[in-house]
């Protein structure tokens, strides 16, 4: 696995929503639904990977500080420039092959005394075959209004097993997220494989998602647009009430602080309505008569 800052195509001093809009751009260009070239799969995989590790601000830290690989795991550590057992290959290390041969032995328990679980689980015992069952990807169709509630869904896996999923928070559409231990079966005391969860946001009818900023347009009755007034602006958690200044052209934007999608942070992203005026019907005569007066006055002023 390459360096994930190297995979996303930005350097280790990337703020977030730097990160974040790589992932998104990669994500949307090698998703295998919508790039069928065969080494597309690989690059989405290396990107949510990547994503992973870096999107996260704790496993960031951890991998810049080099105590996690670029796939997220521990690297091992205590065990540099040990070399209890004599007669190793490349200079008094562990001879390997030597303790694989000495099933019935020893050789076995001082490698589980030694790495404890991490040795028995990742198949390097003598006789050991396949130790990991085979991974599952499934997807999970989500609105802007759970994200925002931090739902948990009931998902069913390939194979029927059903599972609770709480949406993480910061999710971006085509991230996919693995679950630890919910994919196939392997052999006797093997490891279950992964589930990876493709996550799909559904298009909403009113708001456009932005990063975690949400975009609305809010129609403005023209007395309100001219004398200024209270506005209701709808949220994906009800609608609230706004000010609007007197004078306020058709396309102005204001910006709700909150109202937005969680961030990974805890944080939430703002909601930003744009104003579209609304003419109003039951009194078009007036409003013409109005119109031509103004039209005259520029003439005579021209």
């Amino acid at each position: 696995m390459r360096n994930p800052y190297d995979v996303l195509g930005v350097p280790k001093g990337a703020s977030e929503a730097e990160i974040k809009k790589a992932f998104r751009k990669l994500a949307k260009a090698y998703h295998p639904d919508s790039n069928k070239d065969p080494k597309a799969k690989e690059r989405f995989a290396e990107a949510n990977t990547a994503y992973e590790v870096v999107g996260d601000k704790e496993k960031r830290a951890q991998f810049d500080r080099g105590e996690i690989d670029a796939e997220g795991k521990p690297h091992a550590t205590g065990f540099e420039g040990f070399s209890g057992f004599g007669g190793g290959r490349g200079g008094g290390g562990f001879d390997f092959e030597h303790m694989q041969r000495a099933r019935g032995g020893m050789g076995e328990d001082i490698f589980s005394s030694l790495f404890g679980e991490a040795f028995r689980a990742s198949g390097a015992g003598p006789g050991r075959g396949p130790m990991r069952g085979e991974d599952v990807q499934a997807e999970l169709a989500v609105t802007l209004e759970q994200i925002a509630a931090d739902e948990k869904l009931r998902l069913i896996l390939p194979g029927g097993r059903g599972v609770d999923v709480m949406i993480p928070k910061g999710v971006v559409d085509g991230q996919t997220i693995r679950l630890r231990g919910l994919g196939g079966q392997g052999g006797p005391r093997s490891e279950p494989g992964d589930a990876l969860l493709t996550i799909r946001v559904k298009p909403h009818d009113r708001f456009k998602v932005d990063g975690a900023d949400l975009r609305v347009t809010v129609e403005l009755p023209l007395e309100d647009a001219v004398l200024g007034g209270g506005l209701r602006v709808p949220t994906l958690t009800g609608a609230v009430e706004m000010k609007i200044p007197a004078m306020t052209s058709s396309g102005r934007s204001f910006r709700l602080r909150g109202k937005g999608l969680p961030k990974k942070d805890g944080s939430r992203g703002d909601l930003i309505a744009t104003t579209a005026i609304v003419l109003p019907a039951d009194d078009e005569d007036a409003l013409a008569d109005y119109a031509r007066r103004r039209r005259e006055a520029k003439a005579g002023t021209a």
